[in-house]
Parts: structure tokens; sequence; C-alpha cells
């Protein structure tokens, strides 16, 4: 399938791109090549193939879950000039 200049003005104003006349031959001929790309990757017969997570054969590597940070959240409020029951009290800015 190749895209004509009508597809290709109608694909321009929905992605609101600016295309002038002189534009015009080379985009529609970079689309028209992507839209051929497309139709031969679905032509591939892909029913045999197992679909993967992921493209790599092993184990997720998992780090330890360990706590690396101290708790420092009373030092910081310190610097806070309104706190409550450990939260952080701003201006009521929607009514």
């Amino acid at each position: 399938m190749s895209l004509n200049r009508e597809d290709i003005e109608k694909l321009c104003f929905l992605a609101r791109l600016e295309v002038t006349i002189d534009e015009m031959p080379d985009v529609e001929s970079k689309l028209s090549d992507i839209v051929k790309l497309i139709d031969q990757l679905q032509a591939v017969d892909t029913a045999s193939v197992t679909p993967m997570a992921h493209p790599l054969d092993r184990e997720q590597r998992l780090r330890e879950d360990r706590v690396t940070e101290s708790d420092e959240r009373e030092q910081i409020q310190l610097n806070a000039p309104l706190v409550e029951r450990a939260l952080y009290l701003v201006p009521k800015v929607i009514e």
C-alpha cells in the first residue's frame, strides 16, 4: 500500500504538521516506504513463535532488599515553617 497526496495532507492535518508543496514529494516517498516496511513485517508468519517477555533468556538480577538511607525526617522538618503530625502544612490554594 502506498500513500497518495490526499492521505499525506490528511495525516499532516491530524499531526498538526505544516508541509509545503515543495516538501510533499519527499514526505510522500518516505511515509510510503514506512508503510511498505510495515506491510512486509505484517506478512511474516509468526503463529509458531512463542511470545517473549524479554529478548534475553536470563533471570533478572535482584539487589538485596535492605535500607540504605537513615530516617532524617525530624531533622529535615525543622526547616519547615509549619509541621503537624509529621506533615508539612501549606496555605490553602484551592477553595
